[in-house]
């Protein structure tokens, strides 16, 4: 019995050092904070009043989504004076179509706040005379009731002001809350507000704002053309889109986050909803530490981080091998049929020891690995009336690319024996009406193409729209030696119309 006494003892003072060292020690296996944790206990607002603002008031920098404030890089409280202006504005949501945002600051997310705790916050909200509802918000990071939300009613052209001190350090969301309230946050009004801690967060070379939010249409998804909110769809939950930084281009092409190998990254990732929980991933990083819900506990070795409705996270890693690095809701369908999708392009040199790959291709980056303006040009053209074949055939090149390269392959010679080819295809003489169809319900079972026999599946491609099929289409019958002929956006809703949805195809 005393042998084992000691040796209980020698291992408990072997363990001492360890929890010393480890900031998590009093983290049980799950992350949570145990009963044992008094001494890493930051106190919370108890502990988040350091006395009154010192110094001159300072004017808080506002920074649109993808951008971050500088750090305060202060080592007491000041007043900080917060200007946010509302404004009700149409931009695109994807390529050619546009939707009516409401907006913090003329961005989906909303601008970024960043303050330090103990810092007492005067917030101005203004509300653009040319707006047309009434507005406030609330702000997870602010002690009170609603959050500042009954003090910022603010009728259009009118301004509102209160003041709050910043007693929990974490990364809040703040959103609107005038009723409708989920229609308001539906529209994009919702952001993020950094409280530092006092001590300041570890530094990095790159930090970056990025924000979920899902939207509802009366339109599918990518139709083109102005799609109005729809409230039936938000009140059942079936999103059309699902985005990141309130549009499937905002980081994605020319707009993708760059940055450069050895650099360390912080993402600031928040969930605006109003309705889905995020499954926040990076295809082919580990999140090094996450400090999850916002809060001041972190996680460490992290492949995915959930981020409900109203929460956010923050996630650091560091580059080790250049390339395209895919943020996603890892609910999939979300990626990439409704748009939760960005890329983060690092450059640098090759890395073989750690990586031997190559460049992620169009499996993962769909038609996001190259610019989609050719789709919006061609909406605009079809819209002005003054639509080309030579725009219907570059659109239908990019679309083609994301939509169909993968089993076609980008030279339309498809994979013999597994999935036919379309370049000098004897199946693109058949009619347009019969080819549209084929795209619209999918084809599956034995076929012969060119002389030789295919069994494979073709799943249904109705999630496109009517003019997105009409370009593929186009582009497909215009290229590879095939006999050329254009599709309509037309010819494809008669199709549509005259046929019966096949089964799985999307609505």
């Amino acid at each position: 019995m005393k042998r084992q006494l000691l040796a209980l003892s020698i291992a408990a003072l072997l363990a001492l050092p360890g929890c010393r060292d480890n900031p998590n020690a009093n983290l049980d296996s799950r992350g949570q904070a145990t009963a044992s944790a008094d001494a890493g206990d930051t106190g919370g607002s108890r502990k988040g009043d350091f006395g009154p603002p010192q110094g001159e008031p300072v004017e808080a920098v506002l920074t649109s989504p993808p951008l971050v404030p500088p750090a305060t890089g202060r080592d007491y409280p000041a007043k900080v004076v917060v200007n946010l202006e509302v404004r009700e504005v149409d931009m695109e949501i994807s390529e050619g179509v546009t939707y009516t945002f409401w907006t913090f600051g003329g961005t989906v997310p909303g601008s970024f706040i960043r303050v330090r705790q103990g810092d007492t916050v005067e917030f101005h909200l203004n509300n653009h005379p040319d707006s047309k509802m009434p507005h406030n918000i609330d702000l997870h990071g602010v002690t009170g009731p609603g959050g500042g939300a009954a003090s910022t009613f603010t009728a259009p052209g009118h301004s509102s002001q209160f003041t709050f001190k910043a007693l929990n350090a974490g990364l809040y969301v703040y959103h609107c809350a005038t009723a409708p309230v989920g229609m308001h946050v539906a529209n994009g009004m919702y952001g993020l507000i950094l409280v530092e801690p006092p001590e300041g967060l570890p530094p990095v070379d790159k930090e970056f704002y990025v924000m979920q939010g899902d939207f509802y249409t009366t339109t599918k998804y990518r139709e083109k053309g102005y799609a109005p909110f729809d409230m039936q769809k938000a009140i059942d939950e079936n999103a059309t889109y699902v985005l990141f930084n309130g549009a499937e281009n905002s980081m994605t092409g020319d707009n993708a986050l760059k940055a450069n190998v050895g650099e360390s990254v912080r993402m600031y990732v928040g969930n605006g909803g109003p309705n889905l929980i995020s499954s926040f991933h990076v295809i082919g990083e580990i999140f090094d530490k996450v400090w999850f819900e916002g809060g001041t506990k972190y996680q460490e070795n992290v492949q995915t981080t959930l981020i409900p409705a109203g929460g956010a996270a923050m996630a650091d890693f560091h580059l080790e091998v250049p390339g395209s690095y895919v943020l996603v809701d890892h609910s999939l369908f979300r990626a990439f049929n409704k748009g939760a999708l960005a890329i983060l392009k690092v450059d640098g040199a090759e890395n073989p020891a750690i990586y031997s790959g190559k460049e992620v291709d169009e499996v993962y980056l769909g038609d996001k690995a190259g610019s989609m303006a050719p789709v919006a040009a061609a909406a605009a053209a079809n819209a002005a009336g003054t639509l080309t074949l030579e725009d219907q055939v570059a659109a239908g090149q990019a679309l083609f690319a994301g939509t169909c390269s993968t089993c076609h392959q980008p030279d339309g010679k498809g994979l013999a024996g597994v999935f036919p080819p379309l370049a000098q295809s004897d199946w693109m003489t058949r009619s347009h009406a019969e080819l549209a169809g084929i795209v619209l319900n999918g084809l599956t079972g034995p076929i012969k193409v060119n002389g030789q026999d295919y069994n494979s599946v073709m799943p249904p491609m109705s999630q496109l729209t009517d003019d997105e099929v009409a370009n593929i289409l186009t582009y497909t019958l215009n290229s590879w030696g095939n006999p050329g002929g254009r599709v309509s956006k037309e010819d494809v809703a008669k199709v549509r119309a005259s046929t019966e949805r096949g089964e799985g195809a999307a609505h």
